[in-house]
C-alpha cells in the first residue's frame, strides 16, 4: 500500500515527510497538557471578534471543499461503490488531488478550535474525542493526501466538509453569544448527521473489502476500523449528554 507516494501532491506544503505533521502534533499535544496551566491564573479570553470570523472563514472553506469533492467527482463519473484513484495529470485528476489537499491542510487549521477552547477556559470541551479526533484526522489526511488523493477516500471528504458546513455555522452562531441560544436547539441533530456521516463512510469502505476495486484494501479496512472507533466515541458522547444529561 505505501510502497510509493503519489507524485503529483509529494512536493506539496506538509505532504514529503511526516515530519512537520508530526512535529504540529506534538506541539498540538504540548498545547493541551499545558494550555491549562498557563490560564489557570488568567481570565478568559473573550475572543468574539475572532470566534466569530474564524467560523464564518472554515463555513466558507467547508462549502468551497464540498464543492469541489461534489463537482469533480461527478464530471469524472465517479463511482460510490468503486473508485480507483485518478494518478493522471488530467485536469479533474489534479483538481480532485488539490482539494485532498485542501481538506488535509484543514485539519491543520481545526487544531485551531482546541486551541481557542483553552484560551476561553472552557476546558470541558477539551475531551478525549475531541483531541483524538482532531489528532488523529491530521495524520490519516496527509496518509491519504500522499497515498490516494482521490479515488474512494473523496467520499469521506464529500460528506465531512458538508456536515462541517452545519458544524461551523453552529459554532458561529454560539460565538455571538447568550442571545444566539435560542436559535441553536438543533446541536443534538448535528450530532446525529456527524453520526449518519460515519455509519455512511463505514458501509462505503466496507463493501470494498468484501469485492474486486483496484484501490488498496488496506487503506479501506484502517479508515473501516477507524470509523469505527468514531462511532464508538460518538454514540458514548450522545449518550451522556442528550439521554443521560436530561435524566
Amino acid at each position: 500500500l505505501f510502497s510509493f507516494s503519489d507524485p503529483r501532491t509529494d512536493p506539496w506544503p506538509l505532504v514529503h515527510s511526516p515530519f512537520p505533521v508530526t512535529l504540529l502534533f506534538a506541539f498540538y499535544l504540548f498545547v493541551v497538557a499545558l494550555g491549562p496551566f498557563y490560564m489557570r491564573q488568567r481570565k478568559p479570553l473573550k475572543l468574539r471578534g475572532l470566534l466569530v470570523a474564524y467560523n464564518l472563514a472554515m463555513m466558507t472553506l467547508s462549502s468551497y471543499m464540498f464543492y469541489e469533492f461534489l463537482v469533480t467527482s461527478v464530471l469524472d463519473n465517479y463511482s460510490y461503490l468503486c473508485q480507483p484513484v485518478d494518478y493522471s495529470r488530467s485536469e479533474l485528476g489534479m483538481r480532485m488531488a488539490r482539494v485532498c489537499w485542501w481538506f488535509f491542510f484543514s485539519k491543520v487549521i481545526e487544531l485551531l478550535d482546541t486551541v481557542f477552547f483553552i484560551l476561553r477556559k472552557k476546558q470541558e470541551q477539551v475531551t478525549f474525542l475531541h483531541v483524538y479526533h482532531h489528532g488523529t484526522m491530521l495524520f490519516n489526511w496527509w496518509s491519504g493526501v500522499k497515498y490516494v488523493p482521490g479515488g474512494q477516500a473523496f467520499f469521506i471528504g464529500m460528506l465531512n466538509s458538508f456536515v462541517h458546513i452545519f458544524m461551523y455555522g453552529y459554532y458561529a452562531l454560539a460565538s455571538l453569544g447568550p442571545r444566539m441560544h435560542p436559535y441553536l436547539w438543533w446541536k443534538r441533530y448535528l450530532t446525529i448527521m456527524q453520526l449518519c456521516q460515519f455509519v455512511a463512510i463505514a458501509a462505503h469502505f466496507s463493501y470494498n473489502l468484501f469485492t474486486e476495486c483496484p484501490f488498496p484494501d488496506g487503506f479501506n479496512a484502517a479508515v473501516f476500523l477507524y470509523i469505527l472507533s468514531l462511532i464508538a466515541l460518538f454514540l458514548r458522547f450522545y449518550y451522556q449528554t442528550y439521554i443521560r444529561g436530561k435524566q
